[in-house]
């Protein structure tokens, strides 16, 4: 977890470090560089999802002391530039966590999240394209089979909330490019076994990605 954490402190600290270059480097243009409005932007990313994982203090999923494994997975996501630096980015990924506790392993869930977030592309002529972004994530969760005691637990099947995001495109051909991506999204879940609530599990990941993309 630590080393997760780690990594995607310092991807964050790269991208910082993209966003604050020098004008003479961020204003680089050459005829292969370079989004405007109406081009489509694929990218497909290995990411990996880093829980940050709380519960309300006095219930039950506090109690047992319980968490949620990492993983890592691709990442498929569209963006639609609907200005030169405006741009509307749909991300699509599925990922299977496993719960702990101190009772031992509780189980697995499957978790889908697509996320919808309105970005800001600077030095979008450039080879280099640092942008950020925010929006709103819509989380379902489906094929669980947690379980306390030997006894099934239900979980509430989707939520709404924030996400925000930071990333930068390397043009390395007139349609190629490399992309690194951080994300914040916030994630939640109501727990309940029989009809006693155990709680409510924030998930709320750091998601952090590497990947190529390419533009039509």
């Amino acid at each position: 977890m630590k080393s997760r954490v780690k990594a995607a402190v310092a991807t964050a600290c790269m991208l910082g470090a993209w966003c604050l270059m020098p004008n003479t480097m961020a204003d680089e243009t050459d005829p292969i560089s370079g989004i405007r409005s109406g081009d489509v932007l694929v990218r497909l990313r290995a990411i990996s999802i880093v829980p940050e994982v709380s519960t309300n203090s006095g219930n039950t999923l506090s109690a047992i002391n319980t968490g949620v494994n990492n993983a890592t997975v691709p990442e498929l996501d569209l963006t639609y530039m609907i200005r030169d630096s405006i741009g509307v980015e749909l991300i699509l990924a599925t990922s299977r966590h496993q719960v702990t506790s101190n009772l031992g392993r509780l189980g697995g869930v499957n978790v889908l999240p697509p996320t919808l977030l309105l970005q800001y592309h600077f030095n979008h002529q450039g080879r280099v394209r640092p942008y950020v972004g925010a929006g709103l994530n819509y989380t379902y969760f489906y094929n669980d089979g947690l379980k306390v005691g030997g006894q099934g637990v239900q979980v509430s099947r989707s939520s709404f909330g924030p996400a925000v995001q930071a990333g930068v495109d390397v043009q390395i051909t007139k349609k190629l490019f490399l992309n690194a991506d951080i994300k914040k999204i916030w994630m939640r879940t109501d727990t309940t076994l029989g009809s006693e609530s155990l709680g409510t599990l924030h998930i709320d990941p750091i998601v952090v990605g590497i990947g190529i993309g390419t533009k039509f």
